[in-house]
């Protein structure tokens, strides 16, 4: 199923990504035809089976990879290199362990333009940007320990942090959450949504877990396995801010059993 026929708008569009590999000397088809757009400040989330390009998806949106089929997008313009206004977070957190909470978080200040220009004269102002957030987490007493001396939860809360920091227009997470306990990955979608907010910006989010691409999300996109393609969009039309306890509800479980069903159909 192709679902050209989405609606387009000028922030960030996927016009027939495709992405292809090089196996035995023959072309082997991964993504066959990806093509949706998302608005300015709107949170969508990508599901689908292991190995049907999602992660290639987020790398062609930060520029890391080039898109070789296809293009993808930004307010009308094609992504041809690495983009300065992207935040990214992934499964495991990368804090460098020499640094602290507080200076972790400062890190993408440091080396992103503008910022990084005037980071010594703007010290003071940038570190009661990073209290802020730390303190939406829950940090706020953790902002001198070392990466070791956190819990798993607390690092991805910390890396979080840092890669909102700068005030990115997209936010990229790969499967975020997937090494935590379930009690910790729900605390996280909250706290989560609370920074997404804060910042408004895009977000866009690869997961295998439905529950949280339900709980997160306003538009949800499934792939079929490879060569992939969207298969089915949802819109996730519960009212924000959303709480756990919505997760017990109908409306909720009718969302996540729909999703569930065109995967088993893909």
């Amino acid at each position: 199923m192709n679902l050209t026929t989405f609606e387009t708008n000028n922030f960030l569009e996927f016009d027939r990504v495709g992405l292809e590999y090089s196996v035995d000397s023959k072309p082997r088809r991964i993504i066959e035809d990806v093509s949706f757009s998302i608005n300015q400040g709107e949170f969508v989330s990508v599901v689908g089976p292991s190995g049907c390009g999602k992660t290639s998806l987020l790398k062609m949106v930060s520029g890391l990879n080039p898109t070789l089929i296809g293009e993808i997008r930004l307010q009308g313009n094609k992504i041809t290199k690495p983009l300065k206004n992207v935040g990214i977070a992934f499964q495991n957190p990368v804090l460098l362990p020499w640094r602290n909470t507080l200076k972790n978080v400062l890190l993408p200040l440091e080396v992103v333009q503008p910022y990084k220009r005037e980071y010594k004269k703007r010290l003071p102002e940038y570190k009661r940007m990073a209290q802020e957030l730390l303190t939406t987490v829950g940090l706020q007493d953790f902002q001198q320990q070392l990466p070791w001396q956190l819990s798993g939860g607390m690092r991805q809360r910390a890396s979080l942090c840092r890669a909102l920091i700068h005030q990115p227009e997209i936010l990229l997470l790969d499967e975020p959450f997937a090494a935590l306990d379930a009690f910790t990955r729900e605390e996280m979608w909250v706290m989560l949504q609370n920074l997404w907010m804060r910042v408004q910006c895009v977000g866009m989010l690869i997961t295998h877990d439905l529950r949280e691409a339900v709980f997160l999300s306003d538009t949800v996109y499934v792939m079929s396995p490879r060569p992939s393609s969207i298969i089915y969009q949802l819109k996730i039309n519960l009212p924000r801010p959303r709480t756990l306890e919505m997760c017990l509800t109908d409306d909720f479980n009718h969302l996540f059993s729909d999703i569930r069903r065109h995967i088993r159909r893909g």
